[in-house]
């Protein structure tokens, strides 16, 4: 963590969805710690509930969630023409073969493994966006 300056996510909106406490109070802390503004949700519905009011830069969600899981979450992003092209990157817990391909052929741009570890969660958040040209030229400085 300590190559990654302190301002490398000023001035980037985030939203964070999901449902369990300790998730997203550690991507809430690190994303703020490193200059994000951070929104979060509880579940799709307040997810897509925050979308209309806030547009990030990208997205974190949970998978399994209650009132709507990311499943559906995903779909309803990617048919609404306001907000198909925002990165999201799914959080599962499971960590199984195929899973990569599940959660990228549902429109998801990536995904980490929960739980989410403090001591590597920006580095793992950086290393996904710098896939996206983007972001990969905000990045470009970083050391990882």
């Amino acid at each position: 963590m300590s190559n990654i300056p302190l301002d490398v996510m000023t001035g980037i909106d985030v939203v964070v969805v999901d449902d369990e406490f300790d998730s997203l109070e550690v991507a809430r802390y690190i994303l703020a710690f490193y200059g994000a503004t951070v929104h979060t949700a509880e579940n799709g519905v307040e997810g897509l509930e925050l979308l209309k009011t806030v547009r990030p830069r990208f997205i974190i969600s949970d998978i399994s969630m209650p009132k709507m899981d990311g499943w559906t979450f995903i779909s309803k992003i990617r048919e609404d023409e306001t907000l198909k092209d925002i990165p999201v990157i799914a959080l599962t817990a499971h960590a199984m073969r195929g899973d990569r391909e599940r959660v990228m052929a549902a429109g998801f741009h990536h995904y980490m493994i929960k739980p989410l570890t403090p001591s590597t969660f920006i580095e793992q958040v950086i290393r996904i966006l710098i896939d996206i040209p983007e972001f990969a030229t905000l990045f470009k400085h970083v050391e990882l």
